[in-house]
């Protein structure tokens, strides 16, 4: 049996910065010297401008692949799962019985000792740092030890976590981890716990995008429930309101596409509540209207300056 990651695998594990990889998993193995960096186990190794150069031995390389390859001696397949936080593709030459895969149990990935990085990644997508640290002291996010993930936990009735979607920090990735019941999304509760409101949006990114500019003024307020379904599927949404007969009406916040539209459509045939569909209003979804927004801000504010010159 032998071991294979896929091509598109390869090209995503490439767009990874390799000084990003070494301050994200070495942050004390590293050192500025003039204007680049150079590591403190292997001095003779310079990193700059997204490649890095190991003068002792003459080679170097663009990405963090190589560096794991050449430097750390990872095999190709490990380098790229290692970058990813994925699994490598199990392939059988002589396969006799086809094996029905069990169901993984649910467990959440370790916690890094602080929240920094996360932090750090959800505000350069906009989102207001009160509203992350009220997720993270309610227990709903935090970053994981090994690869420096955003986990935003899903939690049951009884408080018990029962989903867990992974965002990277490093990388496009996002997966879910093994084992996740999708009929538990990630929740941004509101101040009035009574609320007969709810959101629906397709990624957390997105409900605390949405938030944040109910934080700004920059669209009316809302006080309702926010709910993630992880992706276009209403079973989070059927879920929590089972648990919740106060909720009598669901604002349809999902992607300006077709699965988003058609999610509506599903919303709109349940009895239980009446909807209403709200799409962002710029942008495909929450955090490109807000990361927009906010661009338009800034240039104004330059534009002011200037006039004010």
């Amino acid at each position: 049996m032998g071991c294979f990651v896929e091509k598109e695998q390869v090209e995503r594990a490439k767009e990874i910065d390799v000084l990003d990889y070494i301050f994200a998993t070495e942050p004390h193995n590293i050192k500025r010297v003039g204007n680049g960096f150079r590591l403190k186990d292997h001095d003779s190794l310079s990193v700059a401008s997204g490649k890095w150069y190991w003068h002792s031995r003459g080679i170097g390389g663009k990405n963090a692949i190589g560096y794991l390859t050449e430097v750390r001696g990872y095999s190709f397949v490990d380098a790229v799962c290692l970058l990813l936080n994925e699994r490598a593709v199990e392939r059988s030459f002589v396969q006799k019985v086809k094996q029905v895969s069990k169901t993984k149990p649910f467990i959440l990935p370790l916690r890094n000792e602080n929240n920094r990085r996360i932090i750090a990644y959800l505000q350069s997508r906009g989102i207001d740092k009160g509203v992350i640290s009220d997720c993270i002291n309610r227990g709903d996010l935090y970053e994981t030890r090994r690869f420096h993930n955003c986990c935003f936990i899903g939690r049951d009735e009884g408080g018990k976590a029962r989903y867990a979607a992974l965002r990277g920090t490093l990388s496009n990735f996002k997966q879910d981890t093994d084992g996740s019941n999708k009929s538990y999304g990630f929740v941004v509760h509101p101040d009035d716990l009574n609320s007969k409101e709810i959101a629906v949006f397709e990624s957390p990114i997105d409900a605390l995008s949405h938030k944040t500019l109910c934080k700004i003024e920059f669209i009316p307020p809302f006080n309702g429930w926010r709910i993630s379904l992880g992706g276009s599927s209403i079973t989070a949404l059927e879920q929590f309101l089972k648990n919740h007969d106060e909720i009598k009406h669901c604002i349809v916040c999902t992607d300006a596409d077709e699965a988003g539209n058609n999610a509506a459509l599903r919303v709109a045939k349940l009895s239980k509540i009446t909807s209403a569909r709200s799409p962002p209003i710029c942008g495909n979804d929450w955090n490109d209207c807000l990361k927009i927004i906010q661009k338009s801000q800034r240039m104004q504010g330059k534009n002011k300056s200037y006039e004010r010159g």
